[in-house]
């Protein structure tokens, strides 16, 4: 005969196993960034070391990417599970049928921008033209640098865009292969100062009526619809370690540090690249001021660009490329 102590200890036992076979069914997700692993990426990490990712039932790994629209087909091709990558790029493959969607924006406004060597002569937009300015293909940049071109009243015709791999791009502009290049101001002008240059000039595509969404989640449509539930935890989990990062900004950097192998050296440099982001975790037209919100009124501006400026043919609308089903109203 089955004692009460004998039952309760196999019902604990039982518990026991479920646990662990619970703890061994955590989702494996890859995250794919947008470029070598940079200040903004240290939220994940921060999410991994506070236990966020874990608690949701994520075995996160995060894998450094070659330019936002590579991170994107890496996620249209179940390569990786979801990518931290440019809106406007995603906006564009998505539109022309890549089946991606955005389920949360982390940097709500955009940080694309052209920098100039002060020491050039290059004082305005204008002064580009003849010029020849540094890229790297696929970059997300890149995107939008017709419309900002068009806006400021520049042929861009005119000025020769010259692509260089990524792991070269600074280095070849501060060895003078030319005096301007794209990037992110949330992160190139901190690794020009960090290898010897002078502070750059900055042309804010914003400041040239570019008014787009920054950097999203980006998810497989398969995914959101075959399993939302992952979805959802993974954004809410990031969503947690964005919170966090605002609050503890050098623990976020240390845990970048602690995962990839940057030197301490490098702290400070990671440290203004992540103050960007954190600076414009909310857009101004975020009127709920709803982490995380894919903002109608951005991304509707971006994808009338995108057709203006850049000749993308859809009759979509801006609404069938992102949704905020799995962004919390707030956050536990």
């Amino acid at each position: 005969m089955t004692t009460r102590r004998s039952l309760a200890g196999l019902l604990l036992g039982c518990a026991s196993i479920l646990a662990a076979g619970q703890a061994l069914a955590a989702d494996k997700v890859t995250l794919r960034t947008n470029w070598l692993l940079y200040g903004s990426h240290s939220i994940f990490f921060l999410g991994i070391d506070k236990g966020y990712y874990e608690k949701q039932g994520i075995d996160l790994v995060v894998k450094q990417g070659n330019g936002s629209s590579n991170a994107v087909r890496l996620v249209a091709n179940k390569d990786s599970t979801f990518a931290y990558a440019s809106a406007s790029t995603m906006l564009n493959l998505a539109a022309q049928g890549a089946p991606v969607i955005s389920v949360a924006t982390i940097d709500a406004t955009g940080t694309d921008a052209v920098l100039v060597n002060p020491d050039s002569g290059i004082a305005k937009f204008k002064d580009l033209e003849g010029k020849k300015v540094l890229t790297t293909a696929g970059a997300g940049v890149n995107t939008l640098f017709p419309v900002a071109a068009q806006n400021a009243g520049v042929d861009a015709a005119k000025i020769q865009l010259t692509s260089v791999a990524e792991s070269a791009l600074v280095q070849s502009y501060l060895q003078g292969l030319a005096p301007a290049m794209l990037g992110g101001m949330d992160d190139k002008p901190a690794e020009i100062k960090a290898n010897g240059g002078k502070q750059p000039v900055i042309f804010n595509y914003a400041d040239y009526g570019v008014y787009q969404p920054g950097y999203a989640i980006v998810a497989s449509k398969d995914m959101v619809r075959d399993n939302p539930d992952l979805v959802r935890r993974f954004v809410k989990a990031t969503l947690q370690a964005v919170s966090e990062a605002k609050a503890n900004p050098d623990e976020s950097i240390q845990s970048l540090i602690n995962w990839s192998g940057h030197v301490a050296d490098e702290k400070q440099q990671a440290r203004e690249v992540l103050d960007v982001t954190l600076s414009i975790l909310q857009s101004p037209n975020n009127k709920e001021g709803r982490l995380g919100l894919n903002v109608p009124a951005d991304w509707d501006s971006a994808l009338e660009m995108l057709k203006k400026f850049k000749d993308l043919k859809t009759d979509q609308p801006a609404s069938a490329f992102y949704t905020n089903e799995f962004v919390p109203a707030k956050l536990d």
